[in-house]
Formats: C-alpha cells, sequence, structure tokens
C-alpha cells in the first residue's frame, strides 16, 4: 500500500504527466477556431452593408427615373406619362453619377406612371479566406410612382 501512495504523491507532484500539451492543443485550436469566426463575421457585415449600398442606388435611380415624366395637358387635366426610353436615361444618369460600379440591368415603366429599376454590382469579402467567396453578385430592384398621377 505504501508504494501505491508513493506512486500517487509522485504522479502528483510531477503535475499529470498524463495531461501534457493537452491545453496547448485546445488553446490553438479555440485560436483558430476564433479567428475563422471573426472573419465569416466581417465578411457577412461587408456583404450586408454592400447590398444596402446597391438598394440605396437603385431606390435613387428608380426615384430620379420617376421624375422624367412628360406632363400632357389635355381639357381633362394634366397626366403624367412615363416611357421606358425616358426611364432608362434617367437612371443611367443618376447611376453613372452616384453608382460606384453598379451597372444597369433594366429600367423600365411597366404601367406609364411607375419606373422599375434593377442595378447589379458586384461584393469583394475584405479578407479572401476559404470560407469566403472571391466574389459575390449581387442584384437590387427599385420601384418608384410619379407624384402626378
Amino acid at each position: 500500500m505504501r508504494a501505491h501512495v508513493r506512486r500517487a504523491l509522485h504522479r502528483g507532484a510531477r503535475g499529470g504527466a498524463d495531461d501534457d500539451g493537452s491545453v496547448l492543443l485546445l488553446t490553438l485550436g479555440y485560436g483558430i477556431l476564433a479567428i475563422a469566426v471573426v472573419l465569416v463575421c466581417t465578411a457577412a457585415t461587408s456583404l450586408y452593408l454592400a447590398q444596402k449600398d446597391l438598394d440605396a442606388v437603385a431606390d435613387a435611380a428608380a426615384l430620379a427615373a420617376a421624375d422624367g415624366f412628360e406632363l400632357t395637358v389635355s381639357a381633362d387635366g394634366a397626366v403624367a406619362a412615363l416611357s421606358d426610353d425616358d426611364v432608362e436615361r434617367e437612371a443611367r444618369a443618376m447611376i453613372a453619377e452616384i453608382g460606384g460600379d453598379a451597372g444597369l440591368v433594366s429600367a423600365t415603366s411597366p404601367d406609364g406612371a411607375s419606373a422599375r429599376v434593377t442595378v447589379t454590382g458586384t461584393w469583394h469579402p475584405p479578407v479572401v479566406t476559404m470560407f469566403v467567396p472571391d466574389g459575390v453578385r449581387l442584384e437590387a430592384t427599385a420601384t418608384s410612382r410619379t407624384a402626378l398621377r
């Protein structure tokens, strides 16, 4: 019994030789996991902000295009009418002014009173990793109606 107690005390004094290095591996593993989570969260936030920026460009282009109407005055009153050509011209002008790398996909007037604009852009993550692709195509569509209908 004495030898058994002596071995147990000796093992306790050495600090548990059976567990050498396991804390280091756990710390390293959790550190790598934490870095991966931070990179993915950073990329997700960047993607969200890029989509919001593209939505804002589409909204601005649709609003500008809706103001590109032709006013026709008749006996019944004034009527604002939009054509596809006018909508596209105004949308292109707005995108050229504020769009950055946004491109116009389509700009139409589905009912003669509304302007529907679709723009596209490409998002690139702030840090390219194996968890996040190099680039993603984004698209945003906005519709705006003329005020004089």
